[in-house]
């Protein structure tokens, strides 16, 4: 269950701060048309970030929620995430193919967050 929530918080955030750094990208290259390449750190920038954030906010939410050994977890979430956000993002899916796909990804990981790492033995 917290795996789940977790996933539909980090989905909805990460394709929010995608999609505003993609426009952001788009209204400085727009900006100044006639300069080659401009916009272009913005849009790398752009990609980075919504890549990126995913995987980290997965990872930080369900530390304080206080589960541990998700690494299965963690990993389904950042696989996924570039491949079905940068489709929600780049190929400006309508609202409700976003809303399926973001739903997509809130079962993958919920389902991944069932699985748990095994502890560790303790030697000695």
């Amino acid at each position: 269950m917290k795996g789940t929530l977790v996933s539909a918080v980090a989905a909805v955030a990460c394709y929010e701060i995608w999609a505003c750094l993609r426009q952001w990208a788009q209204e400085v290259s727009a900006a100044d048309p006639d300069t080659m390449f401009a916009g272009s750190f913005e849009l790398l920038l752009a990609g980075f970030t919504g890549v990126v954030s995913m995987p980290v906010l997965l990872w930080a939410r369900m530390r304080a929620l206080g589960e541990r050994r998700n690494h299965l977890f963690v990993t389904v979430g950042a696989v996924a995430w570039p491949f079905l956000g940068g489709h929600i993002v780049e190929d400006y899916v309508s609202d409700a193919g976003t809303a399926v796909y973001l739903a997509l990804l809130t079962g993958l990981c919920g389902l991944s967050a069932l699985a748990a790492a095994p502890k560790r033995q303790q030697v000695g």
